[in-house]
């Protein structure tokens, strides 16, 4: 699957993955820290490839396109 980087928008996406692991750290796994730091580090592309890792749905990070 082509996902076109420029098109998401990774602030977003990087917030919400950020929450995603943080929560999960204090209710599953205090091992998730290893995959918070991942996520905090992470260039444009692995935090797409961890993001549809963990079943995110890209759609909803799509940039506004404005005409």
């Amino acid at each position: 699957m082509y996902i076109n980087i420029e098109d998401i928008n990774i602030l977003k996406l990087r917030k919400d993955l950020i929450d995603y692991y943080t929560s999960a750290m204090f209710i599953v796994s205090p091992m998730a820290i290893m995959d918070l730091t991942k996520v905090e580090k992470a260039s444009d592309q692995e935090l797409v490839k961890i993001a549809m890792d963990n079943k995110f749905d890209l759609s909803k990070y799509h940039k506004s396109r404005r005409r």
